[in-house]
């Protein structure tokens, strides 16, 4: 018979933050699968538990998961913890589960933290329904335009962020989705944990001159209804305008300039909206 494969939820700070559960499957299984075996060594020795551990990770997840996979159809049990929080989400984690899901191998969740609920529950913004975003990607590029399609987003917004880009995402988060409401969490659960609360542009601001160290949770509040159908309507009208424009022989670059100074509209908005007319067509 085939093992099984449990995912474990670690503490994201406060050793104290593991069930009982979880420490009762790290004890019984045979192997345990740890994205840094130098964290997990000293949660497991701070509560006696000896079993065997192997990095998995990252770098190594494409390698090392037929391994782990093999031993399971062999029928061991192994346990896979993150460094923190719960395993798979923006942690590795999704191959090995893919591939015992496929196996028929029985994949086991033992839920415990995990730091995009422990935020958000005490954020203080709407959490009945929320988009977990993760890390965005560390290119401005790429970042940006991410942002910008989650503009129109109505759902609360939650993301991870390195502090060395912490500034430089919130500038994005402010010109791109607006002032809108912000939690930043940081070192949740640990001695030096921190809310910060208040409109994207006063937050900023407060951190400009500050160094923040840990891992940092940032919660955004999705567009306002009322805005979300303010720009709908808006959206429609320049979708007019620029039809209008174009059936009187205007290029999309001068479309563009008109309607940015009618509307006083982001001209590269109107620009992207226009070529997308046209691909449409």
């Amino acid at each position: 018979m085939p093992g099984t494969l449990y995912i474990v939820a670690t503490p994201i700070g406060n050793l104290e933050d593991i069930t009982l559960r979880a420490l009762r499957i790290l004890k019984e299984v045979n192997l345990i699968a740890a994205e840094d075996t130098r964290r997990t060594k000293i949660l497991l020795s701070h509560y006696g538990i000896e079993t065997p551990l192997t990095s998995y990770h990252d770098h190594n997840e494409r390698t090392k998961a037929p391994a782990l996979l093999a031993r399971l159809e062999k029928g061991e049990k192994i346990a896979l913890v993150s460094d923190a929080g719960t395993p798979t989400l923006s942690d590795p984690g999704y191959r090995l589960v893919r591939g015992a899901v496929k196996g028929g191998i029985d994949v086991v969740p033992i839920p415990g933290a995990s730091a995009v609920t422990a935020v958000l529950s005490a954020s203080g913004l709407p959490g009945d329904r929320f988009v977990f975003e993760g890390f965005l990607s560390a290119k401005k590029r790429e970042r940006r335009e991410r942002l910008q399609r989650l503009r129109e987003e109505t759902r609360t917004l939650v993301f991870y962020e390195a502090p060395h880009r912490l500034k430089e995402f919130l500038h994005d988060l402010v010109e791109i989705l607006g002032d809108r409401e912000v939690v930043l969490a940081r070192e949740v659960t640990k001695v030096y944990e921190e809310f910060i609360r208040g409109r994207l542009s006063v937050v900023s601001a407060e951190i400009s001159h500050r160094e923040l160290r840990g891992e940092i949770t940032v919660v955004v509040g999705g567009v306002e209804q009322d805005r979300h159908q303010d720009r709908h309507r808006d959206k429609d009208v320049l979708s007019a305008e620029i039809q209008r424009l174009k059936e009187k022989g205007l290029r999309v670059k001068e479309i563009a300039e008109v309607l940015g100074e009618k509307f006083s509209c982001p001209k590269r908005e109107i620009y992207r909206l226009a070529l997308e007319k046209e691909e449409k067509r």
